[in-house]
């Protein structure tokens, strides 16, 4: 069994910025499950399969093996054995797996895979459910958040940074949307796991927020 460090919270909080350097420091596997869901999607555009096929759909979710690797430090998505990584940004490979992820048999698929990675490696892997649904017995859980304005500044700060134009009001009355979206969704919302360690990064910076994530995976030893 793998040791498991599961890191939920609400968008634009840093769990995957956080995650991923945690993964790289302790020398775990981070698990990027939105790549594990557009692997699929693309498994699904190779085939011909339409996403409200749900016949099709759950079919192929019995027929496909996905895998995350790591090589000369970045991480790699397999399929069925075959490296589709420079796949997984394509418009249309992004629009399947939005479409496709509603489908039962896809996050039932998904979590199986998951959990068995889990299994079989020391992860860190983010999300919104994965201390609640995912990995329920995960050695540490982690709720990670911070308030809407923080998490508005970062995203707008980052996309200046791109050269888009974008505005503030309209990034926090989307992330306090997504937050409401992910909170009230039917299947596995958004919550804090009862064993759950918060913290609120609003007033940290990165390195602190990884410290204090560190010093309970040593506390959990």
């Amino acid at each position: 069994m793998g040791y498991q460090i599961a890191i939920d919270g609400p968008a634009s909080a840093g769990k995957s910025t956080i995650a991923k350097l945690l993964a790289e420091r302790k020398g775990f596997i981070y698990v990027d499950t939105g790549a594990m869901y557009r692997g699929l999607a693309w498994y699904f555009l190779t085939k011909g399969i339409r996403p409200d096929d749900e016949e099709a759909v759950t079919k192929a979710c019995e027929e496909v093996k996905i895998d995350i690797a790591y090589e000369n430090g970045k991480q790699q998505i397999y399929v069925n054995d075959k490296n589709i990584t420079d796949h997984l940004r394509e418009e249309a490979v992004g629009n399947m797996a939005s479409k496709s992820s509603a489908v039962p048999a896809v996050r039932a698929r998904l979590l199986e895979l998951q959990r068995d990675l889990a299994r079989r490696e020391d992860v860190v892997m983010d999300g919104r459910d994965i201390g609640t649904s995912v990995l329920p017995d995960a050695d540490v859980k982690i709720f990670l958040t911070a308030s809407v304005d923080t998490r508005a500044g970062r995203r707008y700060n980052e996309l200046l940074g791109k050269g888009e134009s974008c505005d503030y009001a309209q990034i926090a009355a989307d992330i306090e949307e997504r937050d409401r979206r992910d909170m009230t969704r039917e299947i596995s919302p958004l919550c804090r796991a009862e064993d759950a360690e918060l913290i609120d990064s609003s007033e940290m910076t990165i390195e602190e927020v990884v410290e204090k994530i560190e010093s309970f995976c040593r506390e959990s030893r």
